[in-house]
């Protein structure tokens, strides 16, 4: 009875090692072919951390009434696809659109099929790896170097030879809420610093003074969300108008570098809010000083830089 019990565990175990196998987790990177070997008699699924962009394929439809080497269900809006092979020694490859990068997948029909794959992101280093501090005068010098950016490109182009600059005036970046709206101007990345500079405007859509937290800039970068380091904003658009402002962003919340490329889809969060004319007078902020919040988050108030 034992060495039945024995041999038994034995064959369960031999089949649960033959079926993980078949399961697969793969880290994402950009520069590899994943080889995927489907079959004709099974569905494999590919999943992805979030929501897949594009799609392209030779040889493979999601018609079943089309002939081709592989057919495939994925749905709109979905992370996730399945695969199955239609014809014998079929090789494809499958093209992957996914947080503005291509991956790569090679399906080959095979009797021995992976049943699901998982890809995930790269592992996160960023608290393990720190940046050197960013004084809250530096960051005010970065924000100096935005405004001036035209200026010194023209007539002193080494001072911002490592500086990336990203002009949104062909491709609007608007966030645009029932109030209001905030407009991305411009994006300049400072390597160095681990500090993206954005020059934004905020528009007043109603009769009323809107009011907002000059340090209350975020930006949101794919599922992530980065609180401003610094910025040089009034906190006050009148009503109908267009005020312009500057914010910073500066590595991680836990220390770490960002490594944020200015090519990234970003959105501004602000939050803000119109007051009642009774009451503008009494929570108008003086508009000569701006609040501004240094990368170790102490509160300063800075005068009111001209804005280019």
């Amino acid at each position: 009875m034992k060495r039945w019990l024995i041999s038994s565990f034995a064959v369960i175990c031999l089949v649960a090692q033959a079926k993980d196998k078949a399961i697969q987790n793969f880290v994402l990177d950009e520069k590899t072919v994943y080889v995927i070997p489907v079959a004709t008699n099974r569905v494999t699924t590919i999943s992805f951390p979030g929501v897949i962009a594009a799609m392209d394929a030779a040889q493979a439809s999601t018609d079943p009434h089309k002939a081709a080497s592989f057919l495939i269900a994925h749905t709109s809006g979905s992370s996730f696809f399945s695969v199955r092979a239609e014809a014998r020694k079929a090789v494809t490859n499958i093209n992957i659109r996914w947080n503005h990068q291509t991956y790569v997948l090679e399906l080959v029909e095979s009797n021995e099929p992976l049943l699901s794959v998982t890809f995930e992101p790269a592992p996160d280093t960023s608290s393990t790896i720190h940046s050197a501090p960013v004084t809250p005068s530096r960051l005010l010098a970065l924000l100096d170097e935005a405004k001036a950016y035209p200026l010194l490109k023209a007539y002193h182009p080494d001072a911002v030879a490592n500086v990336d600059c990203r002009n949104y005036e062909n491709q609007p970046r608007i966030v645009d809420c029932t109030n209001y709206a905030v407009e991305i101007k411009e994006a300049f990345r400072f390597d160095r610093e681990d500090t993206l500079v954005f020059r934004v405007g905020i528009t007043n859509k109603t009769n009323r003074q809107l009011l907002y937290a000059p340090n209350g800039f975020f930006l949101r970068v794919g599922e992530r969300t980065y609180p401003q380091s610094i910025s040089d904003s009034s906190g006050i658009v009148p009503p109908h108008a267009e005020a312009p402002a500057y914010f910073a962003v500066t590595g991680t919340p836990n220390g770490g570098r960002n490594d944020i490329s200015i090519k990234n889809d970003f959105y501004v969060i602000l939050d803000a809010h119109t007051i009642a004319p009774q009451t503008e007078a009494a929570m108008s902020p003086p508009a000569s000083l701006t609040n501004s919040v240094d990368s170790t988050g102490s509160q300063t108030n800075n005068e009111e830089s001209p804005h280019p």
